[in-house]
């Protein structure tokens, strides 16, 4: 089993979530999870929400390509629909040199209403604009000379991407995906696949076993570490502590369950989806998802807590001494 990071950083800026973390203490938080060894960090994208949220992902992490070694720097995700294709296969093929070769590039449609209205963009179109969009930025990677495009909402000629990115023939594509049709097409079209935090362990299982099953019917090769599953973290270390977790847990799916449509702060005490308890029931819980094919943990820390990280790999990770040998990028 290894263990990365999702999430990012909050500016002081932040409306109604106490936990918000500046910029400087969650970089000081990734550049320990380098040090500790920690396999990834991907890095969320969001706009006008009035929660302080990273909006410029890519930006964020070339910072912290300069400040790490070893820890793969992804985006969680660049939500296609809102950008010009041909500047973020730019950007990210920047990155992915600036970072010597260990850009992730996690891609997504969005889902969030109050966005695409913030961009006077119709959530109807997510599907087409990102599919147009995947098109423009696999040809801008992939063409050996100038290409033109002429689609429907992106128009270019003689168009030349520079630079091309270090890993070839582009860095590793990522896709987070729930339903069934959208983990089939990941398998299909060559993307990783991203879980997220709120689905229970029966529902990552049975998500890991329908891509893995749909990459064995069209013949693509299959390894664990080609999927990522979110879970957030809150380690306690007393009884007197759980109650104070319970109540962190509920402000943050508060946000994010309103947004996903979901009513999971009514039932705080009864989701076992978080990493939420002392050391023993955390490593229960990824016990759990190792042996439903779950091997690769990306951690979301409401507190971004460099001491909770530190804990974490003392007291945590030593369960999990003998790591999934890395599938080639």
């Amino acid at each position: 089993m290894q263990f990365g990071l999702f999430g990012g950083a909050r500016t002081k800026r932040s409306v109604g979530i106490e936990d918000s973390q500046g910029y400087q203490s969650f970089i000081d938080y990734v550049m320990e999870a380098d040090r500790l060894g920690f396999r990834h960090m991907f890095m969320v994208e969001h706009h006008s929400t009035g929660q302080g949220q990273v909006s410029a992902s890519m930006t964020l992490l070339a910072y912290l390509a300069a400040k790490t070694q070893r820890i793969r720097l992804g985006t969680a995700v660049v939500v296609l629909p809102w950008h010009n294709p041909v500047l973020v296969a730019e950007q990210a093929a920047t990155l992915d040199l600036l970072s010597g070769g260990r850009f992730d590039f996690g891609v997504g449609k969005g889902y969030r209403r109050p966005e695409f209205d913030a961009f006077c963009i119709p959530i109807e179109e997510a599907s087409e604009r990102f599919d147009e969009a995947m098109e423009v930025i696999r040809k801008a990677w992939t063409a050996e000379d100038r290409f033109t495009h002429h689609g429907k909402r992106w128009h270019y000629e003689n168009m030349l991407v520079e630079p091309a990115p270090l890993q070839r023939p582009h860095p590793p594509l990522w896709l987070a995906a729930g339903s069934r049709d959208s983990i089939r097409r990941a398998a299909r079209e060559g993307y990783n696949l991203l879980l997220d935090q709120l689905a229970s362990v029966e529902q990552i299982i049975e998500r890991i076993a329908i891509y893995r099953e749909e990459c064995a019917r069209i013949g693509r090769g299959y390894h664990p570490n080609m999927v990522g599953t979110a879970r957030a973290l809150q380690m306690i270390h007393s009884e007197a502590e759980r109650q104070a977790a319970y109540e962190t847990r509920r402000r943050v799916v508060g946000v994010i369950g309103d947004l996903a449509r979901d009513k999971l702060a009514e039932r705080i005490e009864e989701d076992t989806a978080p990493l939420l308890g002392t050391p023993e029931e955390i490593i229960a819980r990824l016990k759990l998802l190792e042996a439903g094919g779950a091997t690769n943990i990306l951690l979301v820390d409401p507190n971004a807590s460099v001491a909770n990280l530190r804990a974490f790999a003392r007291e945590v990770m030593p369960a999990f001494a003998s790591p999934v040998p890395a599938a080639a990028e």
